[in-house]
C-alpha cells in the first residue's frame, strides 16, 4: 500500500521520483559527453591530415565544432554507438531537469525577497513544503546559493538582515532537516576561506563572518566551531584578524561566555599573550587596546563596556524562533559540533556530522578486527511470553518481531527511539519500523500517547520517516469505514498528536476528497480538528495552518478545510459542547481561517 501511495505522492506533487529519473537523465547526458574523449582519439587522423594540408586556421575551427560534436555524439562510453532517439530522449530529460531547476530557483528566490520578521512563519513554511517537493540536493544546492548571493555581498550588509536570513536557515534546519544548515554552514565556510586568503578588498569577509557568528546565535552550530576560527586569527594575528574577532566577541561574545566561560578564558589570556608579543608589529595601537577592553568586558561580564552592543535584536529572533520550531525537537539535539577543520576537509574526510554521509577517512575497526554480523533474529533477546504476543499482534517477518519486542521492551520513548536505531534495518525493513509503530498505537484498547511520542520522535529525526508515516496514515484515510471504533478513536488521536507538535505537515489531508465526504471522513476530519484547536496554543495554531497558506498546489486543502470548519466543525458545536468551549472554539476557528488565508498572527 505504501509503494503504491508514493507513486501516487510523486506524481501529484513532481516530487522526489521525478527528480530520480531526471537525475539519470543527467547521468545518461554525462555519459554521452564523457564519450568525446573517445570520438576525440578515434579522429586524431584528422590533425595529421591538417597538418600535411598546411593547417587550419585557428579561426575556422568554432565552425567545424558543431559538424564534429554531431559525429562524436553518436558515440557512448567506449566507442558505443547511441540510437538517435536515445539521444534525444535524454537531450529531452536534461533540458526539463535544466528548466525544472530554473522554475524552482524563481519560486524560491520570490520567497527570499519577500522574507521579513512578520512573514517568517509563512515563508519558512512554504520552504518546507517544497523541499517535500523537490530533491533535497536542488533545494539545498538553490537556498544556499540565493542566500550566499543575499547576505554576502562586496558591500556592507544591514546586521538586521542577516539575521532574519540565518534565522530562516536555522528553522529549517530544525524542521527539514540538520543538513540543511550543515549544507549551508560548509557553503560559508569554504567561501570565507577563500576570500580570508585572497585577502579580497571589500565586505564580503566580514559579511561572512557575521554569518557565522549568526550560525551559532540561532542555535545551528556549537561554539567548537567558533573557538576554533577565533584561535586561528589569535594565531596570525594581523590587522585583519583583530578587526574579525572584535566583530565576532561583538556578536556572539557574552553567549560564548555562557556557554563554555574555560573556553572564553583561556582564549583571552592566550589573546593578551600574543597583543603583548607584538606590541611593535602594528604603528597604531588603538585597535588592539579597544579589542583587549572588550575581551576584559566580556570577561566581567559587563555588557556596558562594549560600545554599540545591543542583545535586544538577536534575542527577539530568538523568541520568534522558539515559536516555529516548537515540538520540532531539541535544539540541543540539532546543533552541528563540528571544528572549522573537519567543515573545510569534508571532501577528503567525508561529512560525518550528518547522520547518512559517508566516511572517507580512516576506517574505525581494521579489517582483522571488525565485529561479526548478528544475525537479525538474534539482536533482541526476548522471553517466549513477548514473542507470543508478537504472533497474536501478527508480527509474522523476523524483522517486525524484532521491531516489536524492542518496542514492547523499552523503558520509554526515547528508549525505545534509540534501541531501535540501533538495529541498524535499512530501506524496505527500516520502513517496517512505522508499520508496527501504526499497528501497535491502533491496536491499543485506549489511547497510548507513548506510539505517538515514538512516532513525532521519528518524524523529527529524518524526514525519510516523516514521508513514510504520511504514506501509512494515507492507508489508514482510504481504509476509514472499515476501521473499528477502538482503530479509529487511536487513529484521530494519533494524528491529531503529530499535527500539534509540527511532527507532520497539515497537509498530510490533502488526499481527502472535501467535495465527496462521507460520514467517517466527517466524523475523523471533525474530532482531529477539534482536538488540533482545542489543544494548541494561539500561536501554535496560526503558525500550523499557514503552513499551507501560500502554496498554489494546496488551493482545494485550504478551501476545503475553511468550507469544513463553518459548516461541520461550528454549525454542530453548540449541541455538542457547553457555551464556554464552543465560544472557545469559535475563537480558535477564526483564528485558523485567517492563518489559511495568509494572515498568520503570531503573538509574541
Amino acid at each position: 500500500a505504501e509503494d503504491g501511495g508514493d507513486a501516487g505522492s510523486d506524481s501529484e506533487d513532481g516530487g522526489d521520483a521525478g527528480s530520480d529519473s531526471e537525475d539519470g537523465g543527467d547521468a545518461g547526458s554525462e555519459a554521452e559527453d564523457g564519450g568525446d574523449a573517445g570520438s576525440d582519439s578515434e579522429d586524431g587522423g584528422n590533425a595529421g591530415s591538417e597538418a600535411e594540408d598546411g593547417g587550419v586556421e585557428q579561426e575556422d575551427a568554432p565552425e567545424e565544432e558543431p559538424q564534429k560534436a554531431a559525429a562524436e555524439s553518436l558515440c557512448g562510453n567506449a566507442g558505443k554507438y547511441l540510437p538517435p532517439h536515445v539521444l534525444r530522449a535524454e537531450e529531452t530529460v536534461a533540458a526539463q531537469k535544466r528548466e525544472e531547476r530554473e522554475r524552482l530557483k524563481k519560486h524560491v528566490q520570490g520567497l527570499i525577497n519577500r522574507l521579513s520578521e512578520p512573514n517568517m512563519a509563512s515563508i519558512s513554511g512554504q520552504l518546507e513544503e517544497l523541499y517535500m517537493a523537490h530533491s533535497r540536493k536542488d533545494m539545498n544546492d538553490t537556498l544556499t546559493g540565493i542566500l550566499m548571493s543575499a547576505c554576502a555581498p562586496g558591500t556592507a550588509m544591514p546586521g538586521r538582515l542577516v539575521m532574519e536570513h540565518v534565522l530562516l536557515v536555522s528553522i529549517l534546519h530544525r524542521t527539514v532537516g540538520i543538513e540543511v544548515g550543515a549544507h549551508f554552514l560548509e557553503a560559508v565556510v569554504r567561501k570565507f576561506d577563500d576570500v580570508y586568503k585572497k585577502g579580497t578588498e571589500g565586505k564580503e569577509c566580514d559579511n561572512l563572518f557575521t554569518i557565522i557568528a549568526h550560525l551559532y546565535n540561532f542555535h545551528v552550530v556549537q561554539s567548537l566551531l567558533i573557538f576554533d576560527i577565533l584561535k586561528k586569527l589569535i594565531g596570525t594575528f594581523t590587522e585583519k584578524d583583530i578587526e574579525l574577532i572584535l566583530l565576532m566577541l561583538r556578536n556572539v561574545g557574552f553567549s560564548l561566555r555562557k556557554d563554555d566561560a574555560l573556553s572564553l578564558k583561556e582564549l583571552i589570556t592566550e589573546t593578551q599573550a600574543k597583543a603583548s608579543g607584538a606590541g611593535s608589529k602594528f604603528q597604531d595601537q588603538t585597535r588592539i587596546r579597544f579589542m583587549l577592553e572588550t575581551m576584559l568586558a566580556l570577561k566581567n561580564n559587563d555588557m556596558r563596556k562594549i560600545p554599540g552592543y545591543d542583545p535586544e535584536p538577536v534575542e527577539k529572533l530568538r523568541k520568534l524562533q522558539r515559536a516555529l520550531v516548537r515540538g520540532a525537537g531539541s535544539g540541543t539535539e540539532s546543533q552541528l559540533r563540528v571544528s572549522w577543520d573537519s567543515v573545510l576537509n569534508a571532501e577528503q574526510t567525508g561529512r560525518w556530522w550528518i547522520v547518512g554521509s559517508a566516511w572517507s577517512g580512516a576506517p574505525m575497526i581494521s579489517s582483522q578486527q571488525k565485529a561479526p554480523q548478528k544475525p537479525l533474529a538474534d539482536l533482541v533477546e526476548v522471553s517466549a511470553k513477548m514473542l507470543e504476543l508478537a504472533r497474536k499482534q501478527r508480527m509474522n517477518t523476523d524483522v517486525r518481531r524484532n521491531i516489536f519486542c524492542t518496542i514492547m521492551t523499552s523503558e520509554d520513548f526515547l528508549d525505545a527511539f534509540e534501541k531501535l536505531l540501533k538495529l541498524g534495518l535499512k530501506d524496505q525493513q527500516e520502513r517496517e519500523i512505522v508499520h508496527v509503530l501504526m499497528d501497535c498505537c491502533l491496536q491499543e484498547k485506549t489511547y497510548n500517547p507513548f506510539y505517538a511520542f515514538l512516532a513525532g520522535k521519528f518524524c523529527d529525526y529524518e524526514r525519510r520517516f516523516q514521508m513514510t508515516f504520511q504514506f501509512s496514515i494515507w492507508d489508514k484515510f482510504r481504509d476509514l469505514e472499515n476501521l473499528p471504533a477502538t482503530n479509529f478513536s487511536n487513529l484521530v488521536s494519533l494524528v491529531a498528536h503529530l499535527l500539534k507538535t509540527k511532527s507532520l505537515p497539515l497537509s498530510i489531508l490533502k488526499v481527502i476528497e472535501f467535495s465527496e465526504l462521507d460520514k467517517p471522513r466527517v466524523h475523523f476530519l471533525r474530532e482531529v480538528l477539534h482536538v488540533l484547536l482545542m489543544g494548541t496554543e494561539a500561536e501554535d495554531i496560526c503558525f500550523i495552518f499557514a503552513r499551507v497558506s501560500d502554496n498554489p498546489k494546496l488551493g482545494v486543502l485550504r478551501e476545503g478545510l475553511k468550507l469544513f470548519i463553518s459548516h461541520f466543525l461550528l454549525k454542530s458545536v453548540q449541541a455538542h459542547r457547553s457555551a464556554e468551549e464552543a465560544s472557545a472554539l469559535r475563537e480558535r476557528a477564526e483564528l485558523a481561517t485567517k492563518a489559511l488565508q495568509g494572515r498568520p498572527s503570531l503573538r509574541m
